[in-house]
């Protein structure tokens, strides 16, 4: 008989883990955060089997362990790791440089619009679920992504790159 986690959580570990690796840019550090609120929904697992939008607290709790990461880190060890940032080799190919060029200006968008830009682009969830998992309203999800799609369609029109 398998367990509320293993049925319910486990999952969704990879969805979970492209959304910390997307927004830490660090595997090391991505697989921290997720096995700490696997650790949490094992712990909490007989109060979650009642709740209403799993998904949507399983996201909240990965933001709530970067937010608890960023908080110990000295804000100057931060701002150093920022520029570390990986760049293409000039060898390889455009489209990578172009797909990085996209992932930096993601990262420069606001966390709502970053957010649901990447719910609905990389993991592809429908409005509904989105709204679902980042519990906001469905119209807001529909602003943010409209938003967050203009700004970096501007932006790539400005470095002269034709979206």
């Amino acid at each position: 008989m398998n367990s509320f986690f293993e049925t319910h959580i486990w999952p969704l570990k990879g969805r979970l883990y492209r959304m910390v690796y997307l927004w830490t840019k660090d595997r090391d550090l991505a697989e921290d955060v997720l096995q700490n609120v696997f650790e949490k929904s094992v712990i909490r697992q007989h109060e979650l089997r009642s709740h209403p939008n799993l998904g949507g607290w399983l996201v909240k709790s990965l933001k709530n362990e970067m937010l608890m990461h960023y908080r110990k880190i000295k804000p100057l060890d931060s701002l150093e790791n920022a520029g570390e940032i990986s760049q293409p080799e000039s060898n390889k190919l455009e489209t990578e440089q172009e797909h990085q060029l996209v992932l930096d200006l993601v990262e420069e968008l606001s966390p709502k619009q970053r957010d649901v830009f990447l719910l609905r682009e990389v993991e592809e969830m429908s409005y509904e679920e989105i709204s679902t998992h980042l519990e906001i309203p469905l119209d807001q999800v529909k602003v943010n992504l409209h938003r967050a799609r203009t700004k970096i369609r501007e932006k790539l029109i400005n470095q002269g790159i034709r979206p």
